[in-house]
């Protein structure tokens, strides 16, 4: 076990009033933050956040969507894996969608005519998914009676129940291989990689230790770091745990998760830095010993923030934008009374230089379009749009659907263009929804609990992304895309 170094750095916490008080006087005062023209702005632009704003509740299973999204297609979900839809990791003509019964693989060489490649059953929830080079991972956060695809569940409490990272080679996409797994403590509920030349690094976030678990004892306090060589993937192997949080991290109250670990951590391998998503704290951490990341500066949000979710930088790495995961996704947190600042992101700005870098609050942003009290709605996975000069992101809320927004400003955050299906049912509070949306090569991608969606956003502030290009992409390792 290694302790990450730290710099000599307080912890902060946002707000000046009680965490009740907050939440009293925010769903007292709640209501769609106003928008305020920025550089380049147009007319069209503030039609487009009048009509965003201004949305009815759809009928139940009814599509709605801005003027400026398109869906092009949706491939209803697979009778093979009748899991939950999680995460979408990309290479090249590929879409590798993860489910928590396994993962399926798309070609989508014609975004609006995607079609099944290959299914791999093998369970283990979330089956959190990335690629690098012919290199599938996938992340188990339950506990299994081995590590094999024929597992079955066994109680976290018995020894020889494993959990943690499973290891494919897709060099023929059409047959996935498995061909390693590491177990890690309190197995691996999401993960990241960091892709090198010979080695890819692989942080393992997990949590909720407990007594009663083998191999998930508390103090839980750090992350998993695995080491998996691009030649012999056999021999991947778990090279440290690093404390990320050696004074226990927010120990929790009323409205706020304790920190008993990591969520998820963003990498952005180019600036050698990381935001971690750790329940009760955001973190940010100095990557440039890949196996070794430190810790800059921590900050907490006790008001606002019940679960810190995920993190997303902005193109230039001065921005994050983290997600609140309240009611962890099964609650309905977009309606009229959760209010406009719980639920939702928050965006941060990376002050200063070097270990003196801290994260400041900015501003809040939800979506503006109420949700049924049958529908689970709250902030999730995301990522950018690469649009030159504008900071500018697609993101899944579930039952709230995708959402495309603006932070250029980051006190004026603003929906510009959303996608949406109506309640599963009007009686009774149902899961579903968009897991993750994600923007590559021209088109925004969605594991929706219906299946996968294309979708086609035609936008003067984001058509020029449709000539960035890239061979690969995992939200959670984020690229450099100019």
């Amino acid at each position: 076990m290694t302790t990450l170094r730290r710099h000599p750095v307080p912890r902060r916490r946002l707000g000046v009033t009680a965490a009740l008080a907050g939440l009293l006087a925010a769903l007292c005062l709640a209501g769609p933050a106003a928008a305020v023209p920025g550089p380049g702005d147009t007319p069209e632009r503030a039609a487009t956040e009048t009509a965003a704003g201004s949305a009815e509740i759809p009928g139940v299973g009814e599509i709605a969507h801005s003027d400026n999204i398109t869906p092009l297609a949706n491939i209803p979900r697979s009778a093979a894996l009748t899991g939950t839809n999680s995460d979408i990791a990309f290479q090249d003509d590929y879409a590798f969608a993860g489910n928590y019964d396994g993962f399926v693989v798309y070609d989508i060489r014609r975004p609006s005519s995607p079609r099944i490649v290959s299914q791999v059953l093998c369970p283990g929830a979330q089956n959190d998914i990335s690629v690098s080079g012919d290199l599938l991972f996938l992340s188990v956060d339950s506990s299994r009676s081995d590590d094999s695809c024929s597992s079955t569940a066994l109680p976290a409490t018995e020894k020889a129940a494993w959990e943690g990272i499973r290891v494919f080679d897709i060099s023929d996409v059409r047959n996935p291989e498995y061909v390693a797994s590491v177990e890690t403590s309190c197995g691996s509920h999401t993960h990241t990689i960091v892709p090198e030349r010979r080695d890819v690094w692989v942080y393992v976030s997990s949590y909720s230790p407990n007594a009663a678990f083998p191999d998930c004892q508390p103090p839980h306090d750090g992350i998993s770091v695995v080491r998996v060589p691009r030649s012999h993937p056999e021999r991947a192997a778990l090279t440290s745990f690093e404390v990320v949080f050696p004074d226990g991290g927010f120990p929790g109250d009323s409205n706020s998760s304790a920190t008993t670990g990591c969520h998820d951590i963003t990498a952005y391998p180019a600036l050698d830095l990381a935001a971690g998503a750790c329940m009760g704290d955001g973190v940010l951490f100095d990557i440039s010993d890949r196996a070794r990341p430190e810790v800059i500066d921590q900050v907490e949000d006790a008001e606002h923030f019940a679960f810190w979710h995920s993190a997303t930088f902005s193109q230039d790495g001065r921005k994050v934008v983290f997600t609140d995961e309240l009611g962890g996704g099964g609650g309905a947190m977009c309606n009229e009374a959760t209010g406009d600042e719980f639920g939702a992101d928050g965006i941060y700005h990376v002050t200063g230089r070097g270990d003196h870098r801290r994260l400041e609050f900015q501003s809040y942003f939800k979506i503006p379009r109420h949700q049924a009290d049958t529908e689970n709605c709250v902030a999730h996975n995301g990522s950018l749009i690469p649009v030159r000069g504008r900071d500018i992101m697609v993101q899944a809320w579930y039952q709230g659907g995708v959402s495309v927004w603006d932070f250029t400003n980051s006190r004026r955050p603003v929906e510009i263009g959303y996608f949406e299906r109506g309640p599963i049912t009007d009686d009774v509070l149902s899961f579903g929804g968009s897991w993750s949306a994600y923007y590559y090569n021209g088109y925004i991608y969605s594991n929706d609990q219906a299946g996968l969606d294309v979708l086609r956003i035609d936008d003067r502030r984001t058509d020029s992304a449709a000539r960035v290009r890239i061979d690969e992409l995992n939200a959670q390792s984020q690229p450099q895309y100019r």
